[in-house]
């Protein structure tokens, strides 16, 4: 139930331009506009968007005017843009009480959050936050390699990433972890997926979400492509790095590859199914040297913008 499905004019509400694909049915709150970060070299969202927190009056009107359009019809939030948690806590709380009394029925709420901005938040703010409702981080990870990190301007350490998860769920949160397949391209993808299963072993989040790397325009890494600097996994590479990837994972989370970009619809609990998945990423492997239509479909999802 996305507001504007029912004919509200983009005029009228301020909307975040980005969501995770799981909130595809929950009204989207705008609390912050922009990246506080925005350096991201694989990152061509909010380019050319000032960061700025939204004024406490414009977002309760906000929620106002969803009220007025949906009445009790919500059942999930999600809160935008790229970082929610950087605005300061009592603000956030205010939000959510009205949020919660304006839809009683509200069943979720989730939010972008970036791992720094966790770590360096008070535990004791975290739980203030939760207990007022927000139940869900969304938080790109991306890799757990600290040399990728560092290349790719992520802005934390493998240690910042690991602090973040556990204060998280410290707190209480449901945290949910995006990690990007393929951004060590075709030379690095060993470190990539060891690196990551490592920060990823010792967090143990709710959910793992991969999306496959496809460069963008107007980021830096795009250019890098273009260049010849960066050279692109192949589907092989980044098959066989989400291999090694869960090979190497002993968590209890649930594995999503809920994006567009990716090769195969791996989805399972941990550790359970991991078996079952690393079987499909075999034959699909076995695939691309036997069947030249599989080939021709996982390359043009190498070429795939505007996600």
């Amino acid at each position: 139930m996305t507001i504007g499905r029912f004919g509200l004019r983009r005029g009228d509400y301020d909307f975040p331009p980005f969501r995770p694909p799981s909130e595809a049915n929950s009204l989207l709150l705008r609390v912050t506009r922009g990246c506080p970060w925005n350096r991201c070299t694989f990152c061509s969202m909010y380019k050319g968007m000032k960061f700025e927190i939204r004024d406490l009056e414009e977002i309760l009107g906000d929620i106002q005017l969803a009220r007025d359009l949906y009445g009790d019809r919500i059942r999930t939030v999600f809160i935008g843009d790229s970082n929610s948690l950087v605005a300061k806590t009592e603000m956030l709380v205010k939000i959510l009480n009205v949020l919660f009394s304006s839809f009683p029925h509200i069943e979720r709420v989730t939010s972008y959050a970036r791992a720094k901005t966790i770590a360096k938040k008070p535990l004791e703010d975290l739980i203030k936050i939760y207990q007022a409702g927000l139940a869900r981080l969304h938080v790109g990870l991306e890799t757990g390699d600290r040399e990728l990190l560092k290349e790719i301007e992520k802005g934390a350490t493998p240690e910042e990433m690991i602090e973040a998860g556990r204060k998280a769920k410290e707190a209480g949160f449901e945290y949910s972890l995006y990690v990007l397949l393929g951004i060590g391209g075709e030379e690095k993808w060993e470190q990539h997926a060891q690196g990551t299963a490592e920060v990823l072993n010792q967090v143990d989040p709710h959910f793992i979400r991969v999306r496959t790397f496809i460069p963008q325009p107007n980021s830096p890494l795009y250019e890098a492509m273009e260049e010849g600097r960066f050279q692109p996994g192949s589907p092989e590479t980044i098959l066989k790095e989400t291999k090694l990837l869960l090979e190497k994972l002993q968590v209890t989370s649930q594995f999503l590859s809920d994006h567009i970009s990716n090769l195969l619809p791996l989805h399972g609990k941990l550790p359970e199914d991991k078996e079952k998945m690393i079987q499909m990423i075999d034959e699909a492997l076995r695939g691309l040297k036997e069947n030249d239509l599989l080939r021709e479909e996982m390359e043009m999802r190498r070429h795939l913008t505007n996600l």
